[in-house]
């Protein structure tokens, strides 16, 4: 036989010759009140071990919907970035058109299109242009560049929009640059 087959037939042999009790751990000798004792103080582990489980179950579960919110915010970020790039180049294309006349040539016609194709881009991805004049100037939606007295117009009222402001998912864009009533 070999060496490793000897040692296991003596670790087999050794095992059978030792004598198991069901109550490991309690002997004979112990009393009624004390295995009472330890009844209470194994129950009282277990709820404590219990609460705490519950509590990392909790943790974890705030810790994934915090990660998960986060996740959100940084792509509604990144995407209010490339919105804002392109709204540069919508402003040249409302320059173009204001500068429009009736009859004019069809290139003024495919530049309205597209003009119109990128707004509705903008609007199905949630973007919107902020509603400023004849309003209250709000800092929060508007930039004040000039202030000018005006005649039936309240103090504090938008006058004009100088350059649009937009929206995006209930973030601010760009504000909208205006000129209120003094």
């Amino acid at each position: 036989m070999s060496e490793k087959k000897a040692k296991l037939k003596k670790e087999e042999e050794s095992l059978e010759e030792t004598p198991v009790t069901e109550n490991e751990g309690f002997s004979a000798d112990d009393t009624l009140e004390e295995l009472k004792a330890r009844l209470v103080e194994s129950e009282a582990k277990v709820q404590e071990l219990m609460d705490a489980l519950q509590r990392e179950r909790a943790d974890f579960l705030n810790y994934r919907r915090r990660t998960d919110q986060e996740k959100m915010m940084a792509g509604q970020f990144a995407s209010g970035e490339v919105i804002r790039k392109f709204l540069a180049g919508i402003d040249d294309l409302e320059r173009a058109l204001s500068h429009k006349k009736e009859g004019d040539c069809t290139w003024a016609d495919g530049v309205e299109l597209v003009y119109r194709k990128f707004i509705n881009i903008l609007e199905t991805e949630g973007v919107k242009k902020i509603e400023a004049e004849g309003k209250e100037f709000d800092p929060q939606y508007h930039e004040a560049l000039m202030q000018e007295a005006a005649d039936g117009v309240e103090s504090g009222i938008v006058t004009a929009v100088l350059l649009p402001g937009y929206t995006h998912k209930d973030r601010v864009l760009r504000p909208a640059q205006v000129k209120v009533a003094q």
